[in-house]
């Protein structure tokens, strides 16, 4: 029974079966928000909530009871209620994937199943704003149309839909046209903390165009939703210097005061003054803040205490980990999601906001989140009772709905097949570096310590990984399809080894690799983009694809020059010395 998803807060369970029958539903005000408790008896199964979503929640279990029983229900009580009464997911559907209506309530369904209550779209250009086609002419973008539908399916699942809009930094795709270029802080470009060139990204929080602009776009957006709530943003506005926090905080007063505003709350994440016991105390009255962690070393507690001591409402934002990783690092989104969820409880969160990012062309297939979203709503759940959650299982009954179990162990597996090299990096896998930044040489300067020996041990883990996921037998609609991401991931990151291991016989720059070897290797990825393409177009709009691609394509010019873009990503590439 361990492998319900999420484990209930209070099992008491006889060890006797006895007959599925349909619950009969009391309503008793006295049960908390969310909560249920079911009687399974040998005559009846009582089903006992004080709202709604405890019944639905109540029957869900009831549900993932009968499947692992065949069909019948183990005698018993369950009693269950949620730590958290926002257990919210937020998806990137801007770098680069606008997924189609048809996996968006897949993917709906199958959070709601796992008593998950909140989905946010994070969006920075793919909303069909009116006055406003040329930034998202080539996006594929969601309109006013399909954002109402969405929310009416969400409110059937008691899932609220909440509007999620950048409104300060990550506006880089407005300020590439000319015509909003004038509103960038710096419109020639910027160098990021991590000494990342990059293109403007933040709009100008003194030009009263930047407001007008932001105003009109949550005058469109925001009636489309139910929800009395949205997400602002406000994360890395890196143009922003320290000395401008002032110019920060000023403008999150400004859009906390907005009529546009008015009766809703205000979203933000807390980056820009995380930490900073003096800033937090300095933000606006009526804004929520998220804080968000994405690697297992960070100071969640330390983080939300301060938010406490300040009386600032605040969630916690962990993630899945599978963006920059293509195989996911799923030790890293087990352990961030269970450090913020005690965090959340010790200091007193409204929220827990599990995040799936883009970066970098949204390169990871849609199966490998699984296990992050999975974990992530079981620990917002109850933490006491999932921790410690048989992850492989529970995804195997639940999410992949796959006897042979042998789907999860594949894609557990290979999340953590990153940790068998030496070098290690945050948010990021060390085994795709070669992908992203080709630049770059393998096996010394940022990947020094990575040696062949470790790559055998990856290639075996990759094998092992391989057989398991072709003799997976999951019953879900896209099962095929399934163990098709598994594949092509797999067969991608087997590749980018080929490419390592190859560079390591020379200096570790691609240029030590031999022409015939680097010929190879560009026509194993020229069948594997024609894969990544199929892949994308079964679950995305074609929107975006072109831009995903390109990562694979600057990888394919430098196998065949054997010279890498020596500035792609606004990485440098070091000197061959």
């Amino acid at each position: 029974l361990m492998n319900l998803l999420p484990v209930p807060r209070t099992l008491e369970l006889s060890g006797q079966t006895v007959p599925s029958r349909p619950a009969t539903r009391q309503r008793d005000p006295s049960q908390r928000p969310q909560g249920y408790e079911l009687h399974i008896g040998p005559d009846a199964v009582e089903l006992v909530a004080a709202d709604d979503a405890g019944f639905f929640y109540g029957e869900l279990t009831l549900a993932q009871l009968a499947a692992l029983h065949d069909g019948d229900l183990p005698a018993g009580v369950v009693r269950d209620y949620p730590d958290l009464p926002v257990r919210g997911v937020m998806l990137d559907i801007s770098r680069d994937k606008v997924p189609t209506a048809a996996s968006l309530h897949a993917l709906i369904d199958r959070l709601a199943s796992l008593k998950i209550n909140q989905l946010q779209l994070y969006s920075e250009h793919t909303f069909a704003y009116r006055n406003h086609q040329d930034v998202h002419a080539a996006a594929s973008p969601l309109d006013a149309t399909e954002i109402v539908a969405l929310d009416a399916y969400c409110r059937e699942r008691h899932v609220e839909l909440v509007p999620n809009q950048n409104c300060l930094g990550h506006m880089n795709r407005w300020l590439a046209h000319e015509r909003y270029r004038p509103l960038a802080i710096a419109p020639e470009g910027f160098t990021d903390p991590y000494g990342i060139t990059r293109a403007p990204m933040t709009i100008e929080p003194n030009d009263p165009r930047s407001l007008e602009l932001v105003r009109e776009l949550l005058a469109e957006l925001l009636p489309l939703f139910s929800s009395r709530r949205v997400h602002v943003g406000l994360d890395e506005a890196w143009e922003l210097p320290p000395e401008r926090i002032d110019d920060f905080l000023a403008w999150a007063a400004t859009l906390r005061g907005l009529p546009e505003l008015e009766g809703r709350e205000m979203l933000m994440w807390g980056d820009m003054v995380s930490g900073r016991s003096d800033q937090v105390a300095r933000l606006p009255a009526g804004v929520t803040v998220c804080e968000w962690g994405y690697d297992d070393w960070y100071p969640f507690d330390e983080r939300c205490a301060i938010l406490a001591r300040a009386g600032i409402p605040f969630w916690v934002a962990p993630g899945t980990s599978s963006w920059m990783s293509i195989l996911g690092r799923v030790t890293n989104a087990r352990n961030t999601c269970q450090r913020a969820a005690a965090a959340a409880l010790a200091h007193g969160a409204r929220g827990y906001l599990n995040t799936d990012w883009g970066d970098l062309g949204h390169l990871q297939q849609p199966v490998i989140s699984e296990p992050g979203f999975a974990y992530g709503a079981a620990v917002s759940w109850c933490l006491e009772s999932n921790q410690h959650l048989d992850l492989g299982a529970a995804l195997s009954a639940h999410v992949f709905h796959d006897t042979s179990g042998n789907l999860a162990d594949a894609v557990l597996s290979l999340g953590d097949a990153h940790r068998l090299v030496t070098p290690q990096f945050p948010n990021m896998s060390t085994l795709v570096m070669n992908l992203y930044y080709p630049q770059l040489p393998v096996g010394r300067g940022l990947t020094k310590g990575l040696v062949a020996d470790e790559l055998d041990e990856v290639e075996r883990r990759f094998e092992a990984a391989r057989v398991a996921a072709a003799a997976a037998e999951p019953e879900r609609s896209d099962g095929a399809l399934l163990r098709d991401e598994v594949a092509f991931s797999i067969d991608l990151v087997t590749l980018l080894l080929k490419d390592a291991r190859a560079r390591l016989h020379g200096d570790g720059f691609l240029a030590s690799v031999p022409e015939d070897l680097r010929a190879g290797l560009g026509a194993e990825l020229d069948a594997l983009t024609d894969r990544y393409r199929d892949l994308w177009l079964a679950n995305n709009r074609p929107g975006g694809l072109d831009d995903s691609v390109a990562w694979l394509s600057n990888l394919r010019q430098a196998y065949e020059t054997g010279e890498p873009d020596p500035n792609w990503g606004g990485i440098r590439v070091p000197t061959r010395e």
